[in-house]
Protein backbone atom coordinates (compact mmCIF):
# COMPACT_ATOMS: atom_id res chain seq x y z
CA UNK A 1 0.00 0.00 0.00
CA UNK A 2 1.82 3.03 -1.15
CA UNK A 3 -0.37 5.22 1.10
CA UNK A 4 1.87 3.71 3.90
CA UNK A 5 4.72 5.87 3.33
CA UNK A 6 3.00 8.86 3.23
CA UNK A 7 2.10 10.74 6.80
CA UNK A 8 -1.24 11.62 6.28
CA UNK A 9 -4.09 9.44 7.60
CA UNK A 10 -5.60 6.76 5.66
CA UNK A 11 -9.18 6.23 4.82
CA UNK A 12 -10.84 3.06 6.46
CA UNK A 13 -14.08 1.31 5.30
CA UNK A 14 -17.08 3.06 7.42
CA UNK A 15 -15.86 6.63 7.20
CA UNK A 16 -13.15 6.84 9.54
CA UNK A 17 -9.31 7.18 8.66
CA UNK A 18 -6.06 6.30 10.24
CA UNK A 19 -4.12 7.83 12.41
CA UNK A 20 -1.18 9.83 10.56
CA UNK A 21 1.75 7.51 11.21
CA UNK A 22 4.04 10.10 12.68
CA UNK A 23 0.98 10.81 15.45
CA UNK A 24 0.77 7.48 16.23
CA UNK A 25 4.81 7.33 16.92
CA UNK A 26 4.44 9.87 19.55
CA UNK A 27 1.49 7.90 21.11
CA UNK A 28 3.51 4.97 21.27
CA UNK A 29 6.44 6.59 22.55
CA UNK A 30 4.75 8.20 24.95
CA UNK A 31 3.73 5.13 26.78
CA UNK A 32 7.70 4.23 26.92
CA UNK A 33 7.37 0.38 26.22
CA UNK A 34 10.55 -1.80 27.27
CA UNK A 35 9.77 -5.14 25.70
CA UNK A 36 8.01 -6.55 28.88
CA UNK A 37 4.51 -4.83 28.19
CA UNK A 38 1.12 -6.45 27.48
CA UNK A 39 -0.87 -3.65 25.70
CA UNK A 40 -4.07 -2.93 25.31
CA UNK A 41 -5.27 -0.95 21.55
CA UNK A 42 -8.38 0.03 21.37
CA UNK A 43 -8.88 0.95 17.46
CA UNK A 44 -6.95 -1.36 15.40
CA UNK A 45 -6.58 0.39 12.34
CA UNK A 46 -4.23 -0.60 9.47
CA UNK A 47 0.07 -1.18 11.16
CA UNK A 48 -0.10 0.26 14.40
CA UNK A 49 -0.80 -2.99 16.21
CA UNK A 50 2.24 -4.27 14.24
CA UNK A 51 4.65 -1.75 15.59
CA UNK A 52 2.98 -2.08 19.04
CA UNK A 53 3.86 -5.68 18.89
CA UNK A 54 7.31 -5.19 17.77
CA UNK A 55 7.62 -2.71 20.63
CA UNK A 56 5.80 -4.87 23.21
CA UNK A 57 5.72 -8.49 24.73
CA UNK A 58 2.15 -8.55 23.46
CA UNK A 59 -0.96 -6.45 22.24
CA UNK A 60 -4.38 -7.33 22.72
CA UNK A 61 -5.97 -4.82 19.83
CA UNK A 62 -10.16 -4.61 20.18
CA UNK A 63 -11.55 -3.25 16.90
CA UNK A 64 -15.61 -2.66 16.37
CA UNK A 65 -16.16 -3.39 12.94
CA UNK A 66 -15.76 -7.14 11.77
CA UNK A 67 -14.08 -6.61 8.36
CA UNK A 68 -11.30 -4.31 9.84
CA UNK A 69 -11.00 -7.28 12.29
CA UNK A 70 -10.32 -9.93 9.64
CA UNK A 71 -8.20 -7.69 7.76
CA UNK A 72 -5.90 -6.76 10.36
CA UNK A 73 -5.80 -10.41 11.22
CA UNK A 74 -4.54 -11.38 7.32
CA UNK A 75 -1.96 -8.53 7.51
CA UNK A 76 -0.70 -9.31 11.00
CA UNK A 77 -0.33 -13.27 10.25
CA UNK A 78 1.57 -12.14 6.74
CA UNK A 79 3.97 -10.18 8.47
CA UNK A 80 4.87 -13.43 10.65
CA UNK A 81 3.32 -11.54 13.92
CA UNK A 82 2.58 -13.66 16.25
CA UNK A 83 2.50 -11.72 19.56
CA UNK A 84 -0.72 -10.08 18.93
CA UNK A 85 -4.37 -10.71 18.72
CA UNK A 86 -7.44 -8.43 17.35
CA UNK A 87 -10.70 -9.50 18.99
CA UNK A 88 -14.17 -8.16 17.37
CA UNK A 89 -15.91 -5.76 20.83
CA UNK A 90 -16.72 -2.08 22.39
CA UNK A 91 -13.14 -1.06 22.82
CA UNK A 92 -14.34 0.86 25.67
CA UNK A 93 -14.95 -1.87 27.30
CA UNK A 94 -11.40 -3.13 27.05
CA UNK A 95 -10.80 -6.88 27.12
CA UNK A 96 -11.14 -7.88 30.48
CA UNK A 97 -10.07 -11.16 30.63
CA UNK A 98 -6.19 -10.73 29.67
CA UNK A 99 -5.98 -7.65 32.52
CA UNK A 100 -4.00 -6.22 33.98
CA UNK A 101 -2.62 -4.49 31.06
CA UNK A 102 1.20 -2.30 31.76
CA UNK A 103 0.08 0.20 29.08
CA UNK A 104 -3.35 1.52 26.97
CA UNK A 105 -3.13 3.49 23.48
CA UNK A 106 -7.15 4.78 22.62
CA UNK A 107 -6.85 5.45 18.69
CA UNK A 108 -10.18 7.45 19.00
CA UNK A 109 -11.29 10.85 20.94
CA UNK A 110 -13.83 11.56 24.20
CA UNK A 111 -13.52 14.17 26.66
CA UNK A 112 -12.20 11.27 29.43
CA UNK A 113 -10.52 8.05 29.80
CA UNK A 114 -13.10 4.88 29.90
CA UNK A 115 -13.24 3.74 33.38
CA UNK A 116 -13.29 0.08 32.50
CA UNK A 117 -10.04 0.90 30.73
CA UNK A 118 -8.55 2.58 33.83
CA UNK A 119 -9.65 -0.69 35.85
CA UNK A 120 -7.56 -2.51 33.32
CA UNK A 121 -4.68 -0.60 33.72
CA UNK A 122 -1.91 -2.25 36.57
CA UNK A 123 -0.88 0.32 38.57
CA UNK A 124 2.24 1.94 37.45
CA UNK A 125 0.92 1.37 33.29
CA UNK A 126 0.36 4.35 30.98
CA UNK A 127 -2.51 4.85 29.21
CA UNK A 128 -2.22 7.77 26.05
CA UNK A 129 -5.53 8.87 24.65
CA UNK A 130 -6.92 11.96 22.74
CA UNK A 131 -9.09 14.11 24.66
CA UNK A 132 -11.66 15.89 23.41
CA UNK A 133 -15.08 16.11 21.25
CA UNK A 134 -13.77 14.31 18.31
CA UNK A 135 -12.17 16.99 15.72
CA UNK A 136 -9.70 18.92 17.77
CA UNK A 137 -7.90 17.17 20.97
CA UNK A 138 -4.84 16.99 22.92
CA UNK A 139 -3.35 13.50 23.48
CA UNK A 140 -2.62 12.86 26.81
CA UNK A 141 -0.38 10.63 28.81
CA UNK A 142 -1.25 9.11 32.02
CA UNK A 143 0.09 6.72 34.68
CA UNK A 144 -2.37 4.27 37.03
CA UNK A 145 -1.83 4.99 40.76
CA UNK A 146 -3.47 2.60 43.14
CA UNK A 147 -6.50 4.91 43.37
CA UNK A 148 -6.66 6.66 40.03
CA UNK A 149 -5.35 7.80 37.15
CA UNK A 150 -2.84 10.87 37.45
CA UNK A 151 -2.06 12.95 34.20
CA UNK A 152 1.73 12.98 33.31
CA UNK A 153 1.29 15.31 30.09
CA UNK A 154 0.10 16.27 27.00
CA UNK A 155 1.66 14.55 24.18
CA UNK A 156 0.74 17.32 21.38
CA UNK A 157 -2.75 18.77 19.92
CA UNK A 158 -4.38 16.35 17.23
CA UNK A 159 -8.08 15.35 15.11
CA UNK A 160 -9.15 12.45 15.63
CA UNK A 161 -12.57 10.57 15.03
CA UNK A 162 -14.37 9.71 18.25
CA UNK A 163 -14.37 7.29 20.79
CA UNK A 164 -17.78 5.21 20.59
CA UNK A 165 -18.91 2.39 22.87
CA UNK A 166 -20.70 1.61 25.81
CA UNK A 167 -18.65 4.46 28.15
CA UNK A 168 -18.34 6.87 25.23
CA UNK A 169 -20.57 8.14 22.41
CA UNK A 170 -23.38 6.66 21.34
CA UNK A 171 -22.69 3.88 18.49
CA UNK A 172 -25.96 4.61 16.44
Amino acid sequence: MASAYRDTPVPLPHGPVTTQPSLIAMMVSALGLTGDELVLEIGTGYGQTAVLARLGAYVVSVERWPDLVDEARLRLAGQGVGNAEVVLGDGTLGMPPRAPYDAVIVCAAFPRVPEPLVDQLRTGGRLVQPRGQGGQERVELYERRAHNLVHRRTVTAARFVRLYGAHSYDQR
